[in-house]
């Protein structure tokens, strides 16, 4: 086979060593079928329910847009009620937790920075502990949601019974995720979220097909709109995501022993978009809390009050929504790079931004790079967020409700992970080959 030396692997290259290579195809069969193991966990019942009366609330939207929400997440999890109806949702949460908690406590930022292997090992440790917790609280509420309404045959046995299924259901999908990570192809908890928004779509496609069937001139071209809306929104993404301000760097010249390394010119890369789907998620579930307020409390003058100023289609709605996104945007991308940290390790490598003074001149250049960088980062999202669903209520084609900017950016960008990583492994086979020969 002939690969071009030094270059990006072709589509014709990365195809052969997928089926020839048997270090590859081998963690590709293991996350297929770890996935596939995962996607029939779902259709396990959990015992003592009424999974088809429970899955037609769901559909009717009885239940109200949180759990319609977090279904999307789950694969339809939640409204087929197997034993992996929680998903991988704990311990993303619990992932959101620990991030937050390591810039706010100093323990567990140095354990993160400074205790290198070890420590990353121990926040997991205590992100796993995390997760297990929020698992129990989740099912607990779930069950105890169910209890009346459900159940069977209502009664503290059954509150126990579910709990440990769905707990446990949990715990054995994070267990799998972190089985592909390290053995299989691509970031688990991503693949696994990837999965299950991927299986709504068959369903939402179906529909489209039907719709489209009926005839309406004014139907046809409103999914070609949404469809045309759609593949605009998956490039952007992809050139977002990718998108990168590269800072020139300069290292100095060094000399150790005997040996003189003569000044060195490199670039600090900053992502367009440091945040990635994050600021939606946590944007939507600040919208989401008023109408799921709204369904408990069951106040006419203050459903009518959620119901013209939080509904999607609001102006204020959307306006709120923009204001979310900025605000998570720059709270995420403030959690994810520090200026001052970055200063600080450029001055121990010797290197430095050219025209620009280490210390403190260099943490304001590279604070008001990433301001800006944010900002156009946020504005991007707020389109990709906002675009589909105010395209959905123009064209009136609804079948795709609920499919939107969360789930398009968690889709393009792990498909994105998920072929560098199988790229990469492919140019490491290919320098085998060379050293082989």
């Amino acid at each position: 086979m002939v690969v071009s030396r030094g270059k990006t692997p072709s589509a014709q290259e990365t195809f052969m060593q997928m089926a020839q290579a048997a270090g590859l195809r081998s963690r590709l069969l293991v996350t297929l079928g770890l996935l596939l193991l995962v996607r029939l966990g779902i259709y396990i019942p959990v015992p003592g329910i009424d999974r088809q009366a429970f899955g037609a609330a769901i559909q009717s939207g009885n239940l109200g847009g949180v759990v319609g929400f977090l279904d999307i997440f789950v694969g339809g999890g939640l409204s087929a009620l197997g034993i992996f109806a929680l998903g991988i949702l704990p311990f993303i949460n619990a992932s959101i937790i620990m991030q937050l908690l390591t810039a706010a406590i100093p323990a567990l930022e140095d354990l993160q920075k400074n205790e290198g292997e070890a420590g990353r090992r121990k926040i997991s440790q205590i992100t796993r502990y995390v997760a297990l917790g929020w698992a129990i609280l989740q099912s607990t509420l779930l069950s105890s949601f169910l209890l009346y309404q459900f159940a069977q045959t209502p009664g503290p046995a059954f509150v126990i019974e579910t709990v440990i299924a769905l707990t446990a259901g949990s715990m054995f999908v994070m267990w799998v995720g972190e089985l592909i990570t390290e053995r299989g192809i691509g970031n688990g908890a991503s693949l696994l979220i990837f999965l299950n928004i991927v299986s709504t779509l068959p369903r939402s496609l179906g529909q489209t097909i039907d719709l489209a069937q009926s005839g309406d001139r004014g139907v046809v071209g409103g999914i070609i709109i949404l469809m045309l809306t759609f593949l605009a929104m998956i490039v952007g993404i992809v050139f977002v995501q990718e998108g990168t301000r590269r800072i020139p760097i300069i290292s100095a010249k060094r000399q150790v022993g005997r040996k003189l390394y003569l000044e060195q010119s490199n670039y600090l890369p900053l992502r367009l978009n440091q945040g990635g789907v994050m600021p939606i998620i946590f944007a939507s579930a600040v919208l989401i809390s008023p109408l799921s307020l709204a369904e408990y409390i069951q106040n006419p003058a203050f459903g009518r009050l959620v119901s013209n100023y939080f509904n999607p289609t609001s102006p204020v709605y959307v306006v709120v929504y923009l204001l979310l996104i900025l605000f998570f945007s720059y709270f995420y991308s403030s959690l994810v790079i520090n200026p001052e940290d970055l200063s600080r390790n450029l001055k121990k490598m010797g290197a430095s931004i050219p025209g620009i003074r280490p210390g403190k001149a260099t943490t304001d250049y590279i604070g008001r790079i990433l301001n800006r960088l944010t900002f156009l980062g946020a504005i991007f999202l707020g389109l990709v967020a906002v675009v589909p669903s105010v395209v959905e209520s123009l064209t009136r084609v609804q079948t795709f409700r609920g499919f939107g900017a969360t789930s398009l950016l968690i889709l393009v960008g792990v498909a994105i992970d998920t072929a560098k990583q199988i790229q990469t492994y492919v140019i490491s086979q290919r320098y085998e080959g060379m050293v082989k020969q």
